[in-house]
């Protein structure tokens, strides 16, 4: 395997938090790596870590031992501008809650995380590329609507474009079928997949939803704050290069 083609590695990593007195292990020694381009599931029941391992890798979190890498960087030795900007330039995030700004229309809120950067950017690129992400998740008819004018499956549309807004390479998606009913998900979830396909983008989700889990071409499944299960399903990337590696010995 290319180390190149690595774009998250966990060494060993731990997290603990104190309670009162007490300490709460919430990830216990956890290691793996993600690819570029996968579509990755990390499932669990509740308290099993995984959201918990989505905030740092997400740099929202750091861990209590263990490395945690995004592009081979270590993410602890970052200061506090380089951190926000590994998360501005490289991560987009989409959470169960949407977190829409409620005085900002569909191509607003859209553009929202362009406007937070440094660089200059074209005016006529960055209008062409947001027409695109409003058309990408069907919503060209609801351009200069407010999110109190949508649906919940609407408004997840809008988190969706608004995290692929800067191009990240990684996408971070915490629960976002949660507050969803069971058809709307299935059409987020469906929406998402053909994004990864579509744009290379590497969509990592934490989640209960087995619509996610079913769909992933890999899946880290966790209890107790240890990984139980690592798989990468045939048809992802790591899964092409153990076929080639196992043809060739």
């Amino acid at each position: 395997m290319n180390d190149q083609e690595i774009v998250v590695e966990l060494v060993d990593v731990t997290k603990v938090y104190p309670l009162g007195k007490t300490e709460v292990h919430a990830v216990r020694g956890v290691s793996f790596t993600i690819e570029k381009g996968e579509f990755i599931s990390i499932t669990g029941p509740s308290g099993s870590g995984k959201s918990t391992i989505l905030n740092m890798i997400g740099c929202i979190d750091t861990p209590t031992s263990g490395i945690v890498k995004i592009n081979g960087v270590e993410t602890s030795r970052l200061k506090d501008k380089q951190l926000t900007a590994l998360r501005h330039k490289v991560l987009g995030f989409i959470f169960q809650t949407f977190n829409l700004i409620p005085v900002l229309d569909v191509y607003e809120n859209i553009e929202f995380p362009l406007l937070l950067g440094k660089e200059k950017r074209n005016k006529a690129e960055t209008r062409e590329w947001i027409d695109f992400l409003i058309e990408a998740v069907g919503l060209q008819d609801h351009r200069k609507h407010k999110p109190s004018e949508l649906s919940g499956g609407q408004r997840q549309r809008v988190a969706i474009a608004r995290a692929l807004a800067t191009k990240p390479m990684i996408v971070l998606a915490d629960e976002p079928t949660a507050n969803l009913d069971s058809k709307t998900g299935k059409s987020i979830i469906e929406l998402m997949k053909r994004l990864n396909q579509e744009l290379g983008t590497t969509f990592i989700f934490s989640t209960h939803d087995p619509e996610i889990v079913e769909i992933a071409d890999h899946v880290i499944r966790l209890q107790d704050g240890i990984v139980i299960e690592d798989v990468r399903r045939s048809g992802s990337q790591g899964a092409r290069e153990a076929e080639k590696a196992g043809k060739s010995s």
